[in-house]
């Protein structure tokens, strides 16, 4: 948020903001933009629960907004307090200013400005009972984001993003992820780097393609493993359903063709994950 840091005066700094036409709203709601949202490293999310699941993980936030209604709420001002401590600015705002900067009729009373962070590939390690989802070419942000979410309740390890994908920073895919975009670790990668990195782990490689033969309910071990997943319209490409040490599928008894992606990875997860998930 560099263009306007002497209206945001400096970091740990607290501004009131009450006009539409102040520059620091011009700013925010350039956010909803990838190209700006690359160009600053920054992403907004919505709500007092991510903000406060983004402090309970040590994310870094750039700054934290909130609605003047919600002034004399103690979980809403222990929050602000606690960005303002470690170097982030904090705004409060009319209702109207939040909701011009969320793109939102009724906005949440918080608002977070984060930092992005990815993982890089090599620092991935699988061992027992470890799994990692990795998405080819995904495009809908908010299939991205409830995948995140469903990775966290199983306790999967990350998601690793393959290709030209959907951006992970999205509002609506921040939004779906419900916070757990701030537990798990996200990495983006090249097809090629991928099957080099497939190639060279010790998981092993499952993917979901309408001509396997394995049925998805005899896959959990708790062998290190890489759940691949495919477009949502094309699936998974030759060249990464060759590469797969099990192609798997989920049967179907109805009409429709296909399932929803986020579905079809949180039933494939949860088959994944028996062993080691408890009542």
């Amino acid at each position: 948020m560099s263009e306007h840091r002497d209206d945001r005066q400096t970091a740990g700094g607290y501004k009131q903001i009450t006009s539409l036409a102040n520059p620091l709203v011009k700013d925010l709601r350039a956010l909803a933009m990838k190209k700006t949202r690359d160009e600053r490293q920054l992403f907004v999310g919505e709500g007092l629960k991510l903000v406060t699941d983004a402090l309970e993980e040590d994310w870094p936030i750039d700054m934290i907004c909130f609605a003047a209604a919600a002034r004399g709420q103690d979980r809403v001002m222990q929050a602000a307090a606690k960005v303002k401590a470690r170097g982030g600015f904090v705004a409060e705002m009319t209702e109207a200013v939040l909701a011009k900067i969320t793109r939102r009729d009724n906005p949440q009373m918080v608002v977070g400005v984060f930092k992005q962070k990815l993982t890089p590939l090599a620092k991935v390690a699988l061992k027992e009972n470890d799994v990692w989802v990795a998405l080819e070419g995904i495009k809908d942000p908010g299939n991205l984001g409830t995948v995140v979410r469903t990775v966290d309740s199983v306790g999967a390890k990350g998601v690793i993003l393959v290709g030209e994908t959907c951006d992970p920073y999205s509002p609506e895919g921040v939004r779906a992820t419900m916070g757990s975009l701030f537990h798990v670790p996200l990495v983006k990668c090249s097809v090629d780097e991928f099957l080099a990195f497939a190639a060279a782990s010790p998981a092993r490689l499952i993917g979901t393609h309408l001509k396997a033969t394995h049925d998805y309910r005899t896959l959990a071990s708790s062998e290190p493993t890489i759940l691949l997943m495919g477009n949502e319209q094309a699936g998974l490409p030759d060249r990464l359903a060759e590469a797969c040490d099990i192609r798997a599928k989920i049967p179907m008894a109805g009409r429709a063709d296909s399932l929803n992606l986020a579905i079809a990875t949180g039933i494939m997860l949860y088959e994944l994950r028996r062993n080691v998930l408890t009542v």
